[in-house]
Parts: C-alpha cells; structure tokens; sequence
C-alpha cells in the first residue's frame, strides 16, 4: 500500500537529491514514493519512480545504510537498466520460444522424446542468460553507488552494513541457492567488492552531516509510532528513555490509542526543544483534529505551512482543517493554500475533496465540479471524473477552469474509447 508523509519524503530527499545530481540525474525529474511494507527493500520503475518500503528505514540500522541504498538505486537510474531490461527480457522469450519449437520438432523427429529434452535444456540456458542480466545491472548499480558515495565525501560503510544484513538474513538458505539463478549477485559477493571499496576509498570514516542521523532516527520512530501496534510500541519504547525519537513514537502510540492528553504533553515537550521542528506541529495539528478540535488545530498547521512553506501536504492539511471549521471566513484562505498546493501535488486527492467542499459552500458550483472531476481523476474513478468535468465545463465562464474542465472531459473520453 502507497502511503504519504512529508517529514519522511523529505528526508529522503534529502538523501537522496546529492546523490542524483553526483550521477548527473535531474531531482525534479525522480519521484519517490514509500510502500507500506515491512520488507527490507527498494526498488525503481518507468517513469523515474523510486519506491521505498517503510521496512527499509524501520530496519535500517542508520541514516548510512539508507543512504547506501539509494545511491544504489541511483545507479539503476542513471544507468538507464529499465529501459534495457525489457529488450533483455524479449529477447529471453525469443530465445525461450525457439527452443520450445526445435526441441518440439526434434521430439517428433526422433520418436523417442530427446529433442524435447535438449529443447528444455535451451530454455533453462535463455532463462540463465536473462539472469545473467540482471545480477550485471546489480553489479553496475552497486558499483556506481560507491562512486556516488564518494563524489559527496561520503562512506561506503552504510551499504556495507545493509548488505551484511541482508547476508545474515539468507545465511539458512544461501547453501541452497544457485548463483546462476537469482536476479542479484551473491551477497557475499556485494559485499567483497564493497569492502574493497571500503578499505580504499579516502572517505571511508567520513561522518554523514549530523542532522542525516538525527532525522533519520525521528522518521524510524514516527514510522514505528504509526504503523506497529501501539500496545507493541509502548512495551518497545520505554518511558525511562527519554530521547527524542522515544517520546516521539510514544506520542505517536498515545493518540492512536485515545489517550489525547498524555500524547499533547509529549509533543508539546518535544516541541519546546525542538521550536523549528515543522514535523512535530504538523502531528499536534493531526491529533487535534482528528479529536474533534478543529479550530485549535489551525495553530500548529499554520505553524508547520510557516517553518516549510514549499510542502504542499502542509498547506493541505491546513487548509482542510480551516474547511471543517465550517467558518466561511476560512474558505477563501484555505483555497488561497490549496491551489498553490495542488499545482504541485495534482494527484492529491484529499486537496481535490477540500478544495471541492471549499467551492461549494461559496456557491460556486462550477468550480466545485471541476474540483471533484479532478478528485475522481486521483483516485482512477474515471466516469465520475467524465460527469463532473462536463458539468463543469458548462457551468464555468470562458477562462482557463473552464478549459481544464473541457481538457479532463476530452482526455479522459479518449483514453477510455475502446471500453465504451
């Protein structure tokens, strides 16, 4: 499952961006999206997409592993490997399928089955050969994410760690493995290169910027405070410790147990440390309106959107908080944070919703349907998209709403022709 939260996507920005510029990557042209999922893991797709599981930074032992990881991943970005591996795979299948067909009419040849034999021995030797693919984009991508690493006077020893890790996770199994079946090099082998790597490299005992860390243990906290059991997090967490990150996922544990006002104390004891930090006024916002306290909760957003005026999900949050005030004096000011928001965030659908509602209840109609078309066109539910944007278009003076309105209607009937 696809989740959003800006204090993580940011911080992984942050990680991430030197890194894609070191590999001559535009960041503006990478999105990163995290996946629910307690799985070690990270991978890319078309579309410069880079997916991070939570599993990935809750079991990562420090902001060194993550951002080992990452640049390994940058390395199959600017390596181009998607766009290869579909050539690969074709002509794995080309390779596959005539050998099926010879070993076929071999097999009728013959009468006694050989041919069909030496046809599945072909296929085995396309499948290796993709394989064989594969585990050199790995290779590639590792060895450009050591170079990454270094072009930022950053230490390898992070991706090091995680692939020894990762070794001691496949310890049971690794005798059974062939190496010449696995997508991947042998994690032994990944991590003699980077020890290699390691022992050589002039910024192997280099220290990643204090705030990497210390963000770093906050998001691992926020994650765990948000997606374990909360009874699991209190037992896990203790109330002797008192770091940062503790309270943090304490707080976190609190609310979503109910108990609101131990939760606040926490967080308004974090945020009497930490007066700058918008993540922490973004959470008090979260828990106040998610208990009824809509209007208290406009401080803290308003506080958050101040400290990180270019976070869209910031400026969402607040302005959704000012719509179910149900203060009219608010519409106008919660739409003056939504568009800029959703310029940046179109596929935002809960910004679409509020902007819809916040239309609505000024009386204009018109750019309340475009609002929702543009909700229904996030969340994939494409003929109430098509309904509402040709309503819309018919009810919005000429301009650019009403053009967007037509732009909707026009292309979502195109995409979906064949279906209707």
């Amino acid at each position: 499952m696809l989740i959003r939260d800006a204090e993580t996507e940011t911080l992984l920005r942050t990680y991430a961006n030197p890194l894609f510029r070191a590999a001559g990557v535009d960041p503006n042209l990478v999105r990163i999206v995290l996946i629910r999922d307690n799985a070690i893991n990270s991978f890319v797709s078309s579309g410069n997409l880079l997916f991070v599981h939570t599993g990935l930074i809750m079991k990562a032992d420090s902001a060194e592993e993550l951002v080992g990881v990452l640049a390994h991943e940058t390395g199959h970005i600017s390596g181009g490997h998607l766009s290869r591996l579909p050539e690969a795979l074709r002509e794995a299948m080309i390779e596959s399928i005539a050998a099926m067909l010879v070993g076929a009419a071999a097999g009728v040849a013959s009468r006694n089955g050989s041919g069909i034999g030496a046809g599945l021995g072909a296929q085995e030797m396309a499948q290796r050969n993709f394989l064989s693919f594969t585990r050199g984009m790995e290779r590639s991508a590792d060895q450009a994410a050591v170079g990454f690493l270094d072009a930022n006077h950053w230490s390898s020893r992070g991706l090091l760690e995680l692939f020894r890790h990762l070794e001691g996770q496949e310890v049971l199994a690794s005798g059974l493995q062939d190496p010449y079946l696995r997508t991947h090099p042998l994690t032994r082998e990944r991590i003699a290169f980077v020890q290699q790597h390691v022992d050589t490299s002039p910024y192997s005992n280099n220290k990643l910027p204090p705030s990497f860390e210390t963000g770093f243990a906050m998001v691992r906290a926020k994650l765990q405070g948000f997606l374990n059991p909360s009874s699991d997090t209190l037992r896990a967490v203790k109330e002797s410790d008192t770091s940062a990150p503790a309270r943090y996922a304490r707080a976190i544990a609190l609310y979503r147990l109910g108990q609101l006002a131990p939760a606040l104390v926490i967080i308004d004891g974090l945020l009497a440390e930490q007066k700058a930090n918008p993540w922490l006024y973004e959470l008090k916002g979260q828990v106040l309106f998610e208990n009824g306290r809509v209007r208290e909760a406009i401080a803290p957003y308003r506080e958050a959107v101040r400290l990180v005026p270019d976070e869209p999900q910031l400026r969402i949050g607040l302005a959704h908080a000012m719509v179910e005030t149900g203060d009219p004096l608010l519409l106008r000011p919660a739409i003056q944070e939504l568009q800029p928001a959703l310029d940046r965030e179109k596929d935002n659908a809960e910004g679409w919703r509020s902007l819809g509602v916040a239309w609505g209840k000024l009386g204009n109609i018109g750019q309340a349907n475009l609002a929702l078309a543009e909700e229904a066109l996030a969340n994939g539910n494409v003929r109430t998209a098509r309904g509402l944007a040709a309503r819309a278009e018919t009810q919005l003076p000429p301009g650019v709403a009403r053009q967007r309105a037509g732009d909707i209607s026009n292309a979502v009937k195109k995409e979906n022709r064949s279906g209707f």
